[in-house]
């Protein structure tokens, strides 16, 4: 028997993404938007559609 990681379901990196540069934004206002969102989608290797999606439908509030 193997010691085998659960499968993450689609959308799961996508989600801890959007909330950690939800997070990022109320702790860093100095920075830029684009540079958190930057920092985001390296961190969880987003692809380029999950990047263009928190890029559009994720503003600062």
């Amino acid at each position: 028997m193997t010691n085998q990681q659960p499968t993450k379901k689609a959308g799961d990196k996508t989600k801890q993404a959007l909330a950690e540069l939800s997070e990022l934004l109320e702790k860093h206002p100095d920075k830029t938007r684009s540079c958190l969102l930057q920092q985001v989608e390296i961190k969880y290797d987003l692809t380029p559609k999950e990047c263009e999606f928190l890029n559009r439908n994720f503003q600062n509030r």
